[in-house]
């Protein structure tokens, strides 16, 4: 079972190091899915994971108080906002605006009401 946990928290992992270049991927979901996964596997890794420079302390600021850094919910922000655009220049169906743009609206509410460290 510890192979398991291992493999979906490499698996997290890799999805949240995409998640920093790609606008679509959130990072942050996927580094505490990763953390909650190498608990369960290898303390190694999960003691690597939360003591790494750059992605250590949104863990723990999540973990600890449901926080979320103030970077981190602008460039949230600017993705969100280039992704529907993108939307709207490409010529979406309007429903499909709506749908998406009731989805992202909801998803900034989330970011936007968290404390910040």
């Amino acid at each position: 079972m510890k192979l398991i946990w291992a493999m979906l928290g490499l698996l997290a992992m890799a999805l949240a190091i995409i998640g920093v270049v790609l606008p679509l991927l959130p990072t942050v979901p996927f580094l505490l899915l990763a953390a909650f996964c190498f608990a369960r596997s290898s303390q190694k890794l999960h003691r690597w994971l939360i003591s790494h420079k750059t992605f250590g302390p949104m863990i723990i600021a999540w973990t600890t108080s449901g926080a979320i850094g103030l970077t981190a919910k602008r460039y949230a922000t600017l993705s969100i906002l280039a992704v529907f655009s993108l939307s709207i220049v490409i010529g979406l169906n309007l429903s499909i605006l709506i749908l998406q743009g009731l989805v992202l609206s909801c998803v900034l509410g989330f970011i936007w009401t968290r404390p910040h460290h």
